[in-house]
């Protein structure tokens, strides 16, 4: 395990021991005094959410993270419609005291046109995101938006309920320089969903990525190439970075930006699958949030957005981690456009100021499962902040 994470494990013990068994009553009067003294771990959450997309929010509450607000960008879907998504499952469990903060419509270079020009020469992607070619009869059918018009609404997909309450802002960057700037190195940057956002506020404020406390972000597969070719389409979406490569431009940007810490969930996101039998478990508590995970999480993917929420929220969890410097391919010529490429210190880029970052390399799954599980089906509320 890399030294950046032994920093932030003593600010962790108390989620670990949750996880692990109840601590004794003089041990747990202790830790809440000392609690009542310290601030929060506080973190911004940007995502292409959907309607099971709400597990991240809820382990970070779970956690006893203060959560600045969320912020939608287009990744699987339009920032409108992922927006709408993180209203309404806010809505459903009482916490809209918690802002949402509209991201940008468009990856800083890239558009719907474009990317299907790079698929034409480069060969199609298994999950083209926000940017597969427009199917009106899909939306009717309850699917998310795509290409066309970013803020057109499926309001057929929004099966959690179209949201009563309305965004905070449509400014996601400038959201996060005014936290930032707040709460100068106190802020976690969350991202499960393309990096516009971040790249945005990076450009509008130098110093927002080295006040902040960290990026965490769900993407950045290596050496996937060829379990593309050797199995389904399904295993070759699996292990394509459609987050990244909608917006290469902005990944880049993101990714070689000053951070203290930058770490990757990449192919260890795929470490932690759901089956049946879990959501039937997770299920036996009923809530809002277990009955819409049990009907629309599905068995298909793996804990992706969680498995990078719980590395930020809890580093203990982490079995195995490695370092690199970390590029971005944003040639658009290239087959691998989007995707990153690493470089050990002694052969890195001289001509480019590139980030040493953490890559998550293996976490424990059984304890993944028992805290999703658990945040799933004892969520906090607004009351509860």
């Amino acid at each position: 395990m890399s030294p950046s994470f032994l920093k932030l494990f003593a600010a962790t013990s108390l989620v670990a021991a949750s996880l692990t068994g109840a601590a004794p009553l003089d041990q747990l009067q202790e830790r809440s005094a000392k609690n009542q003294t310290q601030p929060k771990n506080k973190v911004i959450l940007d995502n292409d959410w959907g309607v099971a997309g709400f597990i991240p929010y809820l382990m970070a509450l779970d956690a006893g993270w203060e959560v600045l607000g969320l912020v939608s960008d287009t990744a699987n879907s339009w920032a409108e419609q992922c927006g709408l998504h993180a209203l309404a499952t806010l809505e459903v469990g009482n916490l809209s005291c918690i802002p949402v903060h509209k991201g940008a419509d468009y990856p800083l270079l890239n558009t719907p046109e474009l990317f299907q020009t790079w698929e034409m020469v480069h060969g199609k992607l298994a999950w083209e995101g926000a940017f597969a070619p427009e199917n009106l009869t899909n939306e009717a059918l309850g699917n998310d938006p795509t290409s066309g018009d970013p803020g057109r609404v499926s309001k057929a997909a929004l099966y959690e309920g179209y949201p009563n309450t309305t965004y905070a802002s449509k400014d996601a960057a400038w959201f996060m320089i005014q936290q930032v700037r707040k709460y100068p190195g106190q802020v976690s940057i969350y991202s499960a969903g393309a990096l516009t956002n971040i790249a945005l506020a990076i450009r509008m404020d130098p110093d927002f990525a080295k006040n902040a406390k960290e990026l965490v972000i769900m993407g950045g597969y290596i050496d996937g190439n060829l379990l593309q070719v050797t199995g389904s389409i399904m295993q070759a979406d699996w292990n394509s970075d459609i987050n990244l490569m909608i917006d290469p431009e902005g990944t880049k940007i993101a990714l070689t930006a000053p951070f203290p810490n930058i770490t990757i969930a990449g192919n260890v996101a795929n470490q932690v699958s759901v089956t049946q039998e879990y959501l039937d478990d997770i299920y036996k508590v009923k809530n809002p949030y277990s009955s819409l995970m049990h009907k629309y999480y599905g068995t298909i993917f793996p804990l992706w957005d969680e498995t990078a929420a719980a590395i930020m929220l809890d580093p203990t969890i982490i079995k195995n981690t490695t370092s690199f410097y970390l590029d971005v391919d944003t040639a658009p010529s290239s087959p691998t456009y989007g995707n990153i490429h690493a470089y050990q210190e002694a052969l890195k880029p001289v001509a480019q100021n590139l980030q040493k970052v953490n890559m998550v390399v293996s976490v424990d799954g059984n304890r993944l499962k028992k805290w999703v599980k658990r945040a799933v089906q004892y969520p906090k509320t607004c009351a509860d902040l």
